[in-house]
């Protein structure tokens, strides 16, 4: 599902409610990764970088990384990459700028 105007709001008002469901942080988080639709301008990822939580920042982080190194990623493919940004969005960053200078050494 692509992500639109708005959703990092929606998320924040599931959470509130208690109706909070992780699969919102993938929706996000893919969004951000591949720029697509309200993050495809610069000043909207930089708002989403800000305003995101922690796990999904670093859940886009590592999609990004992948996605550079060609692996393609059908919807759901990588659902266990939302399930390790909750519970280590720290590592997630770590492996993702990891892949990321393994991508720039050998090219």
């Amino acid at each position: 599902m692509d992500s639109r105007p708005g959703d990092a709001a929606a998320g924040d008002l599931l959470v509130h409610r208690g109706d909070y469901h992780p699969v919102v942080d993938g929706w996000l988080a893919q969004a951000l990764a591949d720029r697509t639709v309200h993050h495809a301008a610069p000043a909207a990822r930089t708002d989403a970088v800000g305003s995101l939580p922690a796990a999904v920042r670093a859940q886009a982080a590592l999609l990004a990384a992948l996605a550079r190194t060609g692996a393609p990623a059908a919807d759901g493919e990588l659902e266990f990459v939302g399930r390790l940004a909750q519970a280590a969005p720290e590592a997630m960053d770590a492996l993702a700028a990891w892949i990321e200078a393994r991508g720039r050494s050998s090219r």
